[in-house]
């Protein structure tokens, strides 16, 4: 039977609706999965290297808000005042320069946990650090040098994060790029210091490099995200964030004429993938080894439509296996209240028991 949520979710996709929710052929059978439940630590974490204070703060991010309990997550993530600069982000919503209200958001839309810079989070944290867990994204690529450069730079020191409160770090490699052998150290060793200390990691796995838009934007392939969640699994990363993959074949694109890169397997593109957007999720899942490392995909941008975008991304995910969400702009970039409606809209999905994982 399905449910009264299900029928709004339905009626929110509209025409995306039959394809989403009507999916049921996954090249990678959910039976291969590690999936997201309120066992999930339990099942998955108990019997790994991390320590019990690691334990207990993916315990409470878990736990905490609309969707504790179910193991999922709901994560509102404000970092763009560095990424995107300040002005760029916070001009729809001047309110949002003020860091309370982004944690007011957070807890006012039902979020699993608020996701920020040292800034934001440390001039908030004694008011806030106890009633919502506290995510310090811990380096940034800032957009005032001349020209713009794209390289992660840390903004401060994981004891920072931890003298603070905070449950986790967050982190962004740009695997592919000109940098990424120094952030691939440089965050690999703040993990292993954060787990030591007791905190969670999380890491934004994105891709950078001129060369991977060909005739597709290969940046956002389900081959090549897949193999960055891969390598953010090895540095024990807890939990991926990814942007959802929009194409494939970015190593067989990047493999044409004289040109020789990474490696691959057409299998991938036959046996492990189809076209479907569930698919292409499904093996950015299946590169997290199986689920056993929540995946969590981003938002994007705020555009038009950004109630029916949200859903549908919330659709795929769970229906792919993964994780939750992490979604800022949409919901920041407007009233507070229409940004608590749009995180409660994408949490509805993960609610429903009417959508299942394919």
């Amino acid at each position: 039977m399905v449910t009264t949520m299900a029928n709004d979710i339905q009626s929110l996709l509209g025409d995306k609706a039959e394809s989403l929710l009507g999916f049921d052929s996954p090249k990678i059978p959910k039976e291969r999965l590690q999936l997201p439940g309120p066992d999930f630590v339990d099942r998955v974490f108990m019997q790994s290297d991390r320590n019990n204070r690691v334990l207990g703060n993916l315990s409470w991010m878990l736990k905490n808000g609309r969707l504790g309990g179910t193991g999922y997550l709901s994560i509102l993530p404000v970092d763009q005042g560095i990424e995107h600069a300040g002005g760029a982000s916070f001009a729809k919503n001047p309110d949002y320069f003020d860091p309370e209200n982004i944690v007011k958001l957070a807890i006012e839309g039902g979020c699993n946990a608020v996701a920020s810079t040292f800034g934001v989070l440390g001039i908030m944290a004694r008011k806030y650090a106890h009633k919502i867990p506290f995510i310090v994204k811990i380096n940034h690529n800032e957009l005032l040098t001349l020209p713009n450069s794209y390289e992660q730079i840390l903004f401060g020191t994981v004891e920072q994060a931890y003298d603070m409160g905070a449950a986790a770090i967050g982190a962004t490699i740009y695997f592919g790029s000109d940098d990424s052998h120094r952030e691939l150290i440089e965050i690999a060793e703040a993990f292993a210091l954060a787990h030591e200390l007791g905190m969670g990691t999380i890491l934004w796995c994105y891709l950078r490099n001129p060369g991977f838009k060909t005739d597709k934007d290969y940046h956002v392939s389900a081959d090549l995200t897949g193999q960055a969640n891969h390598l953010g699994v090895s540095i024990e990363a807890d939990i991926i964030k990814q942007k959802l993959p929009e194409n494939n074949g970015g190593f067989l694109a990047l493999n044409t004429g004289n040109s020789s890169y990474g490696k691959l397997d057409k299998r991938i593109y036959s046996e492990l993938t189809s076209d479907h957007p569930i698919d292409l999720c499904r093996y950015q899942v299946a590169n997290c080894y199986m689920g056993r490392i929540g995946l969590i995909n981003s938002g994007g941008a705020s555009g038009e439509n950004d109630f029916v975008e949200a859903a549908a991304t919330a659709v795929i995910n769970k229906r792919a296996g993964g994780m939750g969400l992490i979604s800022g702009r949409k919901a920041f970039q407007r009233p507070m209240a229409e940004g608590v409606k749009l995180l409660n809209t994408i949490q509805d999905v993960y609610l429903d028991e009417g959508i299942t994982v394919a």
